[in-house]
């Protein structure tokens, strides 16, 4: 795998990388879909294809601490319904990467984003009344969780770009702020450690990438505890406003690097 090794990053490049971490514990905790920004970071300092893998992990240790903050609010009904679809995506995104070049991945990833967030605020705005999640059970609900399942996963797979996606769904689905953090905690926990092998097997992940995130490690803890403190003082309608535009900006930041 071409990758950088800690010891060949210099200050500069470190520094961003160690902030983009503490952005992927903040985003767990707080403002899901943020992490795009990370995203986007490890793939201007790294490698392209290889930052995912080196990502990744850090992602993991953002997830175990979500879901240690907000084990009690998931929404198990909704994470039962995802999964079979986003196992699909999962795969199909793997083939997808063994063709692709960056170029095409960042793209596609970036024009899906944008095309979420777009429908999202849309049905927010022509909904007359606000549906909880209980709505997945309907056939309309398993029809949407399924189609969201599928992008997750396979945006997810080729450039850990699934949280944006996911947060578009849990939005239009009309989960309450903790509801919203309790749910895609343990849904990125299942998902991003059942990507591990994928990604191995692909070459993203070897000895020198997960020595690069041991120090990246550091930093997701201290930006979980910032999340955790904000997302206290933060409205549910300056919360959704938030994802959103987390997700917004990540999608145009894949679409121009």
């Amino acid at each position: 795998m071409d990758t950088m090794t800690l010891w060949n990053l210099n200050g500069w490049q470190f520094a961003a990388l160690a902030l983009a971490a503490l952005l992927v514990g903040f985003s767990k905790t707080a403002v899901s879909g943020a992490n795009t920004i990370s995203l986007a970071v490890f793939a201007a300092v790294l490698p392209a294809r290889a930052s995912t893998g080196v990502l990744l992990p850090v992602l993991i240790a953002g997830d175990v601490l979500a879901v240690l903050t907000y084990r009690r609010h998931a929404h198990w009904p909704t994470l039962w319904r995802l999964f079979p679809a986003v196992a699909a995506g999962v795969v199909a995104g793997t083939v997808f990467l063994m063709w692709a070049d960056d170029a095409v991945v960042r793209t596609s990833i970036g024009a899906i984003l944008l095309l979420m967030a777009g429908v999202t605020v849309w049905r927010r705005r022509v909904a007359e009344a606000e549906r909880g999640p209980d709505e997945v059970v309907t056939r309309a609900g398993r029809v949407k969780a399924r189609s969201y399942g599928v992008l997750g996963g396979f945006t997810t797979m080729v450039a850990n770009a699934g949280g944006p996606v996911m947060s578009m769904y849990l939005l239009s689905a009309g989960f309450r702020k903790l509801g919203f953090l309790g749910t895609s905690a343990f849904f990125f926990l299942i998902v991003n450690v059942s990507k591990v092998p994928f990604s191995v097997g692909l070459g993203l992940i070897d000895g020198r990438s997960l020595l690069l995130d041991a120090a990246l490690v550091l930093f997701v803890v201290p930006g979980a505890f910032l999340g955790k403190w904000a997302v206290n003082r933060i409205n549910q309608r300056l919360f959704e406003q938030l994802v959103i535009a987390a997700t917004v900006v990540g999608g145009v930041q894949l679409l121009l690097t």
